[in-house]
This record gives C-alpha cells, structure tokens and sequence, in this order.
C-alpha cells in the first residue's frame, strides 16, 4: 500500500495511499499545511490504522505556504508539519513543489528533513541509473517488479536558486523567450501558458537519467509509477499548471513500455486522464481547497493487473488498468 499527498502543509492540498494484495502506498498534495494542520493528522491515522500498513507516502510537494517567507516563519511552521510526519509508521518521500522555493533555497533544502534521497535504491553494476547530485530526483522498489521514480520538476527554475548560477542564467533565458510579460507569474497572451514563474522544467541531463532507469526496468518487466510536483499531461491539467518542456518528458516516457502511471500535485482541484499510450495522470486534488470539516487524502491498493485509488473526502476513487500485455504476477 502507498499513501500519497499534495503540499502546502501551511494550508494543505492533498493526500493519497495505494496496496499491491497486500501491499499499498499513499500519496497526498498538501500545498500550504499548517493551518488546516487538523485535517491531516485524520490522513497519518487513518493510514496508522489500516488493516495493511502502506509501504510508504508520497507527499506531492508544497508542504508549507510561501507567506510563511515573509512572516520569517518558514523554519518553525516545517518543524510543525515534520513533527506531525513523524506520528507515520512508515517512511514518507518528499517531492518539491514552488512553494518549498518560496520559503528555501535549493541549498537548504538538499540539507533539510524534505531530502529524503537516502531511501533510494542502488541498482548494482549500473551507475548510470545513479542520479546526479545537480537535481533532486531518485527512485526507489517498495516491492518486487514496482518502481517508483520520484523527478525533480524545478530542476530548471528561477526559485531558490543563486541569480549568478548558471542553472538560473539557463532557466531564466528560457522563461524570457517564451514569456514577455513584465509579471513572470502572467500567462496573459502566452501560446505556451506554462511559461510562467512558478512552474519549471526538467535538464537534459535529469530526462537522460530517466530514460536510463526506464530502459533497466523495461528489461526487468517492471512496473513504474513517476512522481513530481508538476503535471505533465495537458489533458489531465490546467496548462498553465505544467512543467515547462513537459513534451520532453512524455517523449522519454512514451518511448518505453513500463510506465503505468504518473502523479502530480500543484493543480489544487485535481485532474485525470489516460495518455494514448495507456499510462494513467493522476493530479491529486489538494488539501488548500478542502473544508475544515472534510479530508483530502487516499490509499493507493496494487493488484497483478490494475491499482486502486482509494480516496478520502474530496479524491474520488479511480481504477487504474495496466494494458493486458503490461500484467506482472505477484
């Protein structure tokens, strides 16, 4: 079983959970946490309390709200939601979303409690499936033939990182080319609205590294499940809400067969959609626009042929089919 969320633990987007016949996972989309905190302890209870522990929770990104910068409250509202992570028996994986940028730099986060780059698995004889240190990306096997891929979708950005790098001198050539406006943040009048600055965009060097580890778990008949702050499917998002070369992406993973299923945060009411190539987008709805009285969160059960989403409070329920020729057997 897997849970899932989606950030802003400062105000909350969203969370979910998933089981494999006896095994699930959960994932949730927070999205500024802390002041709807009492929603989400219900999420690490619920699955505290399920009858087949989760073997982790993904957590979507944007844990804690950007105002929290201004308040000079970042440190001690994550020290907040970190310490109600730790009520969880199982590990939690951190993805960052704008608003971990808003509050830190790259720098403090790579030395921060949301690194979470040592649960990852070592692929033995295999070092090109070792990520590099430039981004933060790794993957990791909760169990037999799953894999999960967790991406780096600020990789390319302007948020959090020194104006004199040059990853922000590349980043910010490539948000100026595509985006004239004055206001960064404005899609008004763009032809590709998701150039804008709170989004971002995935290296060339971190997409090599996927291809790599798709092309291992290909040859292995592995099942792979990716997540990342950012959506990368426009029929399952907002476009304005995408990674910048999110085509990039689909190109890599379009290109292999084991891909079953992509979850994103950072769209706040969600979205869904099968790709022509039968991978499912997952964009978890978040905790920021759930009532104080209901929840946002599932559990994610995985069985030989399909997962469950199993959701709470305003995640509907999917059922998400591998094609028949994808099926593996426990």
């Amino acid at each position: 079983m897997l849970d899932l969320f989606s950030g802003d633990f400062y105000r909350a987007e969203a969370t979910v959970a998933a089981v494999i016949v006896g095994l699930e996972y959960g994932i949730f989309s927070p999205v500024i946490w802390p002041s709807v905190l009492p929603a989400n302890p219900g999420a690490i209870e619920d699955w505290n309390k399920e009858g087949n522990t989760p073997c982790c929770v993904l957590q979507l990104g944007d844990i804690i709200d950007g105002y929290n910068a201004q308040y000079k409250a970042s440190e001690k509202s994550l020290e907040l939601v970190m310490n109600t992570f730790k009520m969880l028996k199982v590990p939690v994986h951190h993805t960052w979303g704008n608003h971990e940028f808003y509050n830190f730099s790259r720098d403090y986060l790579t030395n921060s409690k949301l690194n979470t780059k040592f649960l990852e698995d070592r692929i033995a004889c295999h070092p090109e499936t070792i990520p590099s240190e430039n981004y933060y990306a790794y993957h990791f096997v909760p169990f037999p033939k799953f894999r999960f891929i967790l991406l780096d979708a600020y990789d390319l950005s302007v948020l959090g990182v020194d104006q004199s790098s040059p990853k922000y001198q590349q980043s910010m050539k490539m948000l100026r080319e595509h985006n004239p406006n004055m206001e960064l943040n404005s899609p008004q009048g763009l032809s590709e609205p998701q150039f804008v600055q709170f989004n971002g965009g995935f290296s060339q060097e971190q997409l090599n590294w996927l291809n790599e580890i798709l092309t291992f778990s290909d040859t292995n008949q592995e099942k792979v499940v990716i997540v990342s702050h950012l959506p990368i499917y426009p029929e399952a998002s907002d476009s304005v809400c995408l990674a910048w070369n999110y085509t990039d992406a689909l190109a890599v993973i379009w290109s292999h067969k084991c891909v079953v299923c992509f979850f994103a945060g950072h769209t706040h009411d969600g979205g869904y959609s099968e790709d022509p190539f039968g991978v499912h987008h997952v964009n978890i709805e978040g905790v920021i626009e759930t009532a104080p009285d209901s929840q946002a969160f599932g559990t994610v059960h995985v069985y030989p042929d399909k997962m469950m989403l199993k959701g709470r409070g305003r995640i509907p329920d999917r059922i998400l089919n591998y094609k028949k020729e994808k099926a593996f057997h426990l």
